[in-house]
């Protein structure tokens, strides 16, 4: 999950969370939605814009951009998206603000001298190592800043503290349950560190059990979906020698497997070579050049533990052949 999925996550079901970044938590945040709409001609799109509900003109509109990298020319091309907005949606609010929520200070590119104006009158720029007092007042500050945190010591003790704040009231009245708020830190944690298993997210964040989240339990399904597509994709990959019966060519099996061509090559190429063809039969068979076929048998063979005579007399090739494969891969263990 990329990190502006993590932030777009994180207002459209808490607004009152930007509101707090912004040190205005008595904004009516039941009149405003989150979206993020595309702008054409060139195509761009937001990273979120909070929408009044209602048309009022004396109403606010927020463009919303998370910046955790320099990127150049980035102000140029947030006015540009701006006035591709209006052109395209025509809203009719007559008031509005870009907001830019940076990581640090140095993750910012000064903004050209043309724009100076409006970046006085029309820019909120949030720094998120710069709000410790706006994290201590709001849990939902809390959740947005530990998107910025990189120590996983400090991450966890931080995620500890926030957890056990959850019971406190954001602005707006909307309030972040205990359970909302294990899910938002789970998430963002994962996001930060996507190899920790269950026992270290639980050490982590001084938990018990996290089985029955939310975040958790939507993992588990993801790990499932990921094995049964790596069980049809295996299933796929076995598929190739009977297919090779039928004089398919490994091109035409790919595009009706759905693999990748080289997947497909390797499949078809060790099981003619378990049919003990040499190098020219295989690729002839297989449409391919010899200098193709050759390296891919013989590491083949080489894994069915056959000697370098019985591969070379085999694939019809030199044992100097043969031994060009194999020798680099001894030097190198001998050398560690």
């Amino acid at each position: 999950m990329q990190v502006d999925a993590l932030f777009y996550q994180l207002f459209q079901s808490f607004p009152a969370i930007f509101f707090d970044l912004l040190g205005q938590p008595n904004v009516d945040v039941s009149n405003y939605e989150f979206t993020s709409p595309e702008v054409k001609q060139p195509t761009f799109r937001f990273d979120g814009v909070l929408k009044p509900k209602t048309n009022s003109p004396t109403d606010i509109l927020y463009f919303i951009e998370i910046q955790f990298q320099k990127r150049a020319k980035f102000y140029t091309r947030l006015f540009a998206e701006i006035n591709l907005y209006f052109n395209q949606y025509d809203p009719p609010y007559e008031d509005w603000y870009a907001v830019v929520i940076f990581k640090n200070r140095n993750t910012e590119v000064a903004a050209p001298l043309r724009y100076q104006e409006v970046m006085e009158r029309r820019v909120l720029r949030v720094y998120l190592d710069d709000i410790e007092a706006l994290a201590q007042q709001s849990v939902g500050v809390g959740l947005v800043q530990l998107l910025a945190i990189t120590s996983k010591r400090k991450l966890g003790e931080r995620a500890q503290r926030l957890i056990a704040r959850a019971s406190q009231t954001l602005s707006g009245g909307d309030a972040l349950s205990r359970e909302e708020a294990v899910e938002l830190v789970q998430t963002i944690v994962l996001y930060r560190f996507p190899n920790l298993s269950r026992e270290e997210l639980e050490a982590m964040l001084g938990l018990a059990d996290l089985k029955h989240t939310k975040v958790y339990q939507e993992l588990q399904q993801e790990v499932r979906a990921e094995a049964l597509q790596e069980g049809e994709r295996k299933a796929k990959v076995e598929s190739v020698s009977r297919m090779l019966t039928r004089d398919f060519n490994v091109r035409e099996m790919a595009e009706l497997l759905d693999l990748e061509l080289s997947v497909v090559t390797d499949a078809a190429i060790s099981s003619l070579v378990r049919s003990e063809l040499n190098v020219k039969q295989i690729a002839q068979r297989l449409g391919l050049e010899t200098s193709q076929v050759m390296p891919k048998a013989i590491r083949a063979l080489l894994s069915e533990h056959k000697s370098e005579e019985q591969i070379a007399r085999q694939l019809g090739v030199t044992l100097a052949a043969v031994r060009r494969m194999t020798q680099p891969k001894a030097q190198k263990l001998e050398t560690n």
